[in-house]
């Protein structure tokens, strides 16, 4: 006796058992992770990107390592190491810069006409040195940027951590990306 199982199902529920199906298969193809590591990587050592920018933001060296050091630690399986790790990831802040995207309307002063900005771009750049002990044909140096715009008129030292922390989280993102998700 053959058991043809599209009859002993609704078309409904037959349907419903091949897509579970082919989730499963593909679930079991893809890391939802998205994470290229070799099983062989095991620790990671992030040292301090020092502020070397012209405009020096006081925590930004701390507070851009302190989030890439989390982020490496917190959505990998990858140990902190001291000494010889598996990957290794330093670099420096080369650039800090706010300037003017857009120009508004010229105001009077008793001193003549000033331009004012309507928006203002901060743009952060980082050098990246990466090495792969497990792995040293994937080493790369690379230079990331980002940049956030932000209008004029508001408080630049009120929004400034903001700001800073928006791309610090984009940049930190692309390196993820680049290590991590080998994309």
């Amino acid at each position: 006796m053959i058991l043809n199982f599209k009859t002993l199902l609704s078309p409904g529920t037959f349907r419903t058992c091949i897509v579970l199906l082919v989730l499963s298969i593909l679930s079991s193809c893809y890391s939802f992770t998205g994470s290229s590591l070799s099983p062989e990587m095991k620790t990671v050592k992030i040292n301090t990107f020092p502020n070397n920018a012209a405009n020096i933001l006081p925590t930004l060296s701390q507070d851009f390592t302190v989030a890439l050091q989390n982020r490496f630690l917190q959505r990998t399986t990858l140990k902190g190491a001291v000494d010889n790790p598996d990957l290794l990831i330093e670099g420096e802040i080369t650039d800090y810069n706010i300037t003017p995207t857009s120009i508004g309307t010229a105001t009077t002063t008793n001193t003549g006409n000033t331009i004012q900005a309507q928006q203002n771009k901060l743009t952060i750049t980082v050098k990246v040195h990466y090495e792969n002990n497990i792995d040293p044909k994937l080493n790369f140096d690379r230079t990331y940027t980002d940049e956030a715009v932000f209008n004029s008129d508001l408080d630049l030292n009120t929004i400034e951590t903001a700001q800073v922390r928006i791309v610090n989280e984009r940049i930190i993102n692309k390196i993820f990306n680049d290590i991590v998700a080998n994309w």
